[in-house]
């Protein structure tokens, strides 16, 4: 399977945020939305895909595609729009995936769940056909395996990451390690990644004793892939909400390293995929913006008002939606 089009593509990891602390409502998308007899109301993916071309999605992680789905995003976005997606927690975090499935199932036997955690053939071909749609309209970017911190460096480690990428092999696949045993082996992991023209995924992240080093450089001419996630390291691993360790909204300067690197980084490779993570109260939208300016990159669409006025730092960057005209209120004589 080949990469479809060519370039740099910028965009923000998610695009629905509909609660909490750092919803999107209301800075990026409208507050309310009415619903009037015979529309379907406001449709989150095609506001964005009006101004963004690519988008990471996080739903696959939490629960395997279904191509009724994916068949729903393609005929909602443009011909050139691309998708990458994360792949179902089963195949890099089964930790997670049996305290989910013990949630839905308590009091369940611990060996059964274990068994449960084991990646299946099922599970692969339960993947493949959700995504089916989105490879067959050429909207496919790349598929993210995002390991744990918990992930670390080992023989077996290492065979279970050739195993999967050898199970994913013909789609373009990004490999995000988190744990500095991998980088300590530089060489070594490379050899893995390189096997299969697997992309190293660059993170930016706030850094802990053991959190991976890395030299942002491309490791395949296929594509290149950056993730940013904020550096919120106050809040990181104690917080009250998950949201919470997104709240971090990136300066220009401090973008600048990511904005450099990506623009060399496109001369070397077919494409190029940067994210922002940072999606607490539309911050990844803001710095997704600030980098696609930074690269040269045109900013489409017309943004709110709110969400400028909330982040002056793109004022001027975007068109603004120009605000309804006030009706004035009639007044009665002797009101």
């Amino acid at each position: 399977m080949v990469l479809q089009g060519m370039g740099v593509h910028v965009g923000t990891s998610g695009w629905s945020y509909p609660s909490g602390k750092g919803t999107w409502n209301g800075l990026f998308y409208p507050a309310t939305r009415s619903k009037r007899a015979g529309t379907a109301g406001f449709d989150e993916l095609r506001f964005y895909a009006s101004h963004f071309d690519t988008v990471e999605v996080n739903s696959t992680f939490y629960g395997q595609p279904r191509a009724d789905i994916t068949q729903g995003w393609v005929a909602r976005t443009p011909a050139d729009f691309q998708f990458s997606l994360k792949l179902y927690q089963k195949f890099t975090h089964p930790k997670m995936f049996k305290e989910a499935a013990l949630k839905s199932a308590p009091g369940s036997e611990g060996s059964l769940l274990d068994l449960l955690a084991q990646v299946t053939q099922s599970d692969i071909d339960d993947f493949r056909s959700g995504i089916e749609p989105i490879a067959q309209a050429g909207k496919l970017g790349a598929l993210l395996a995002q390991f744990p911190p918990s992930f670390k460096r080992s023989s077996a480690s290492c065979d279970y990451l050739s195993r999967l990428l050898k199970v994913f092999d013909g789609y373009p696949i990004a490999v995000e390690l988190r744990h500095s045993s991998w980088s300590d082996a530089f060489g070594e992991t490379l050899q893995i990644l390189n096997a299969f023209g697997a992309a190293w995924a660059q993170i930016d992240e706030p850094k802990f004793r053991f959190s991976i080093r890395q030299n942002a450089l491309p490791n395949v001419t296929g594509f290149y892939y950056m993730r940013l996630h904020g550096r919120n390291s106050a809040q990181w691993w104690r917080h009250d909400k998950s949201e919470d360790r997104y709240n971090y909204l990136y300066s220009g300067d401090e973008l600048k390293e990511f904005s450099e690197t990506a623009t060399a980084a496109k001369a070397l490779v077919k494409k190029a995929y940067l994210y922002t993570n940072n999606h607490f109260s539309a911050k990844s939208v803001v710095n997704a913006v600030m980098l696609k300016a930074q690269m040269g990159e045109p900013i489409e669409g017309e943004y709110p008002p709110e969400l400028v006025e909330r982040y002056p730092e793109i004022q001027g960057l975007v068109n603004v939606t120009a605000e309804p005209p006030k009706v004035p209120t009639l007044r009665l004589r002797g009101e």
